[in-house]
């Protein structure tokens, strides 16, 4: 809100309208959030055009909180690799508003960024030594494979490792991610940057979490890359049977009642109702139904997760048939659908996943390759 004590290379003029704003009346009004909350918009914008141009190698910021809000939003529209270095009052705490999925290293300032002395002479020397170490190192080329990405739960785990050596042995490069809220929005983010080949992604539980309130949801656009970038996927419904939250004494008060188990002292596990299962399906069949490439879905019938096959605590074919029933009535009828009469992590059903996959990819199915 303040004229530059030095002459910028880019004005604070031009990132505010890049944001959509006018500068006079951002700074006539005085209000600071305002200020932050606009040029946090504008200059992801300018930043990302600088890359595109190729204009920058690297980008590095200090700030205390309203420095580290808009540079590291400027920061998260850079793709992974590309070298990014905060140097922040707030580096030793909560971090995830600023990293969010990016590749972003938070470096503590350690005193407050107000001035030179002799422990910020030395932070940031180093931070200046970081930055250029990560834009002189080279990378090592590996093996030029197709990358798929895969998404995992602990109720999943022997689905993905079955179908994940299926695709490794047919030459592909499979990158698994825990469906813990940040790991789905990273699967999302590499495959909106375009390095992912092909999508496993039977475990869709996170989407149980962001409707009924659980601490593991990946956001309202989980499912939606894939969809939207025309990528190759096969989606099944793996986990949907369970709402996550931590500790018992943590659990909301408005869930007594509720069908639960605990996972492990800090996880608490909560039953989806049928109710429930019927609008995670219409929300499943709403995100794949922005598909432009080639997508199949694979239903597991006895079962979406170990705890919810036969015999499980929450085995629940009522909930599992609202599920089902739902998300095929609400899918675009060119989508195919594949149900098979087995538990997710049945053997059957994760070479059936990887086959799909490997047929849309034209890569070769043979069953003696698994």
């Amino acid at each position: 809100m303040e004229e530059p004590r030095l002459k910028p290379d880019i004005s604070r003029t031009e990132v505010a309208t890049a944001a959509g704003v006018d500068l006079e009346t951002i700074v006539a009004k005085r209000d600071r959030g305002e200020a932050v909350a606009a040029m946090s918009r504008g200059a992801p914008i300018v930043l990302a055009r600088l890359a595109a141009e190729k204009r920058i190698d690297a980008v590095i910021s200090l700030g205390g909180g309203g420095g580290t809000a808009i540079a590291t939003a400027a920061m998260r529209a850079l793709g992974i690799g590309f070298p990014k270095v905060m140097v922040s009052t707030l580096a030793s705490g909560n971090t995830a508003p600023y990293v969010g999925v990016k590749d972003i290293v938070m470096f503590p300032s350690i005193v407050d960024v107000a001035g030179l002395n002799r422990i910020s002479r030395e932070i940031l020397t180093r931070a200046a030594g970081a930055i250029c170490g990560m834009v002189e190192a080279k990378t090592v080329a590996g093996e030029d494979k197709p990358i798929i990405v895969a998404s995992q739960f602990g109720n999943t785990t022997a689905c993905v490792d079955h179908a994940r050596k299926i695709l490794e042995a047919a030459g592909c490069e499979v990158l698994v991610f825990h469906a813990t809220g940040v790991g789905g929005r990273t699967m999302e983010s590499l495959i909106e940057a375009g390095l992912v080949a092909g999508v496993l992604d039977v475990t869709t539980t996170e989407w149980a979490d962001e409707l009924v309130g659980g601490i593991l949801s990946a956001g309202p656009t989980r499912l939606e890359a894939a969809a939207r970038h025309g990528v190759p996927a096969v989606v099944s419904t793996g986990c949907l049977d369970m709402v996550n939250f931590g500790p018992p004494e943590t659990v909301p008060a408005k869930f007594a009642g509720r069908k639960f188990y605990q996972h492990n002292p800090q996880v608490t596990l909560m039953r989806t109702t049928a109710d429930e299962c019927a609008k995670l399906g219409r929300i499943l069949a709403e995100k794949l139904n922005l598909s432009t490439g080639p997508l199949t879905v694979l239903l597991p019938l006895r079962g979406g997760s170990v705890i919810g096959a036969p015999g499980g605590p929450f085995h629940d074919p009522n909930a599992d048939a609202a599920l089902y029933t739902s998300l095929k009535d609400s899918l675009r009828p060119d989508i195919p659908v594949k149900e098979l009469d087995r538990v997710i992590n049945d053997a059957a059903f994760a070479e059936s996943c990887a086959q799909a996959l490997m047929r849309q990819l034209g890569v070769e199915t043979s069953r003696s390759r698994s």
